[in-house]
């Protein structure tokens, strides 16, 4: 577990002077900016006994931030069970580097070429060498361990041209958990310059791929954010499809085919076991969890119909929700659980659906050129991204109702949008053409920032679960 649960404040004024500053990355991202003008945040305590205190903020827009080794509190380091406070220092600040540098808002230079400042100087930074290095934002903290066998990270923000502190914040962890620090860190650095929700401290589910192209073996299999803490969950003797976690990131919910039979499970990620929910003589595809975790969408084929069917979570009678003949599939549920999105080839090709959530209201919303797959709304409900197919295979977004169509990428063959917790970024799979290899990729709303996210072997069906409580 990681406790932390930082105060804030901010004042009108400087609020409107953030999104003044900010107006340019806002549009780039199509955020509307009323709802960031409406919040008032209050001072709340924290468990630790470091405050986060916003006294200003930086422009967030290619922002160069430097981030230097995080100091320790003892003269000599001490060690802990994953290594000394000096070296989880380095690797801490190591790790805030590599999120800050791969989401297209920032220019970090990293702990490799940066002097690591004292403890004393942790708070009170000397601004005039940080000018010097053409730094426009500090970051920079310390790691602490704690009797109790815990760590303590420190993390704070600082506007060197301004020469104040921005904002702070700290987390108590276990030893094995300096990660999660370090992306909580991450995420407030994110958040208070962006006006945007977090993502760093998030998990990612997908399918890893080994075996030639007619023989492929595909194991469950999860990790964090960034891609480190990466774990297989099955061993491969059955084929893995299509992950989801829970709201709650208490498990995940699969497909998964034995000697030819499709089988729904949940699995348990604290007791590695999964539970049957469902198991059919005919085709299953693409199960998934509702916002609240209480229902479970699938699609079933008899006899050539494909339609969509809801479940209990905890088992029970299946509720069928489309009766259209042809292909109906691929549900996503709305954040607030009203509605879901799928595809359906009823109008003679693949387009994308809306409907309500007991199956009335059915609606085509997609009426452009190609067809439409794998749909899945955003967690804000301002877009659902899906796979475009014409010609070759792309990521695109379009607003609820069909309209605001813009394309994100432009690859051989990038299809399965997933939603990062923000809504802001979008994860996919990039199928390479030829060699038949999958990587995943990720992308921002502007579609200019592009990166692989590096797996152990090729990776498909990603599917990024919520900001981890």
């Amino acid at each position: 577990m990681i406790s932390g649960n930082p105060a804030s404040s901010i004042s009108p004024s400087d609020r409107n002077q953030t999104v003044k500053k900010l107006i340019p990355f806002l549009f780039a991202m199509a955020l509307p900016m009323s709802g960031l003008l409406a919040q008032d945040v209050s001072p709340s305590p924290s468990p630790t006994e470091i405050e986060e205190d916003i006294v200003g903020t930086a422009d967030a827009n290619d922002a160069k931030i430097a981030i230097p080794a995080f100091a320790t509190n003892a003269d000599v380091p001490t060690q802990t069970s994953a290594g000394s406070t000096s070296t989880l220092g380095y690797s801490v600040a190591n790790v805030i580097f590599g999120d800050l540098q791969n989401n297209g808002l920032f220019k970090p230079t990293g702990p490799s070429s940066l002097p690591r400042p004292a403890l004393s100087q942790v708070q009170s930074p000397d601004y005039g060498s940080w000018r010097g290095r053409s730094a426009d934002l500090l970051l920079q903290g310390y790691v602490r361990a704690e009797p109790n066998g815990n760590i303590t990270v420190g993390c704070y923000l600082y506007d060197v041209g301004l020469g104040q502190q921005v904002a702070k914040a700290g987390w108590t962890v276990a030893p094995g958990e300096w990660r999660r620090a370090a992306h909580k860190c991450s995420d407030m650095v994110y958040s208070k310059l962006s006006g945007e929700s977090p993502f760093f401290d998030s998990r990612i589910a997908y399918i890893a791929e080994t075996g030639p192209k007619n023989r492929r073996m595909k194991r469950l299999a999860i990790m964090d954010s960034d891609g480190a803490n990466h774990r297989y969950l099955t061993t491969g003797q059955t084929t893995a499809l299509t992950p989801h976690y829970s709201p709650d990131y208490k498990s995940i919910l699969y497909l998964s085919y034995f000697n030819g039979q499709p089988r729904i499970y949940i699995y348990d990620l604290t007791t590695d076991k999964q539970r049957l929910l469902l198991q059919s003589v005919n085709p299953l595809f693409a199960p998934r969890w509702s916002p609240d975790g209480r229902w479970i969408l699938y699609s079933m084929a008899i006899g050539g119909n494909t339609d969509i069917y809801k479940m209990p979570a905890a088992g029970g009678a299946p509720v069928k929700l489309t009766d259209a003949p042809g292909i109906d599939i691929g549900g996503s549920f709305s954040p607030d659980g009203n509605r879901i999105v799928f595809e359906s080839d009823r109008s003679g090709s693949q387009q994308v659906y809306v409907m309500n959530l007991d199956g009335s209201g059915q609606k085509r919303i997609s009426f452009f050129g190609g067809r439409a797959a794998t749909p899945e709304w955003s967690p804000r409900g301002d877009q659902i991204a899906f796979t475009h197919i014409g010609g070759n295979f792309r990521i695109a977004v379009m607003d609820p109702a069909g309209g605001n169509l813009r394309y994100l990428t432009d690859s051989w063959q990038d299809e399965a949008p997933t939603w990062a917790p923000n809504g802001r970024l979008i994860q996919f799979f990039r199928t390479t053409r030829g060699s038949g290899k999958a990587g995943i990729w990720q992308v921002d709303l502007t579609g200019k920032n592009e990166r692989k996210l590096e797996t152990p072997v090729d990776g498909s069906d990603p599917a990024w679960g919520p900001l981890r409580p």
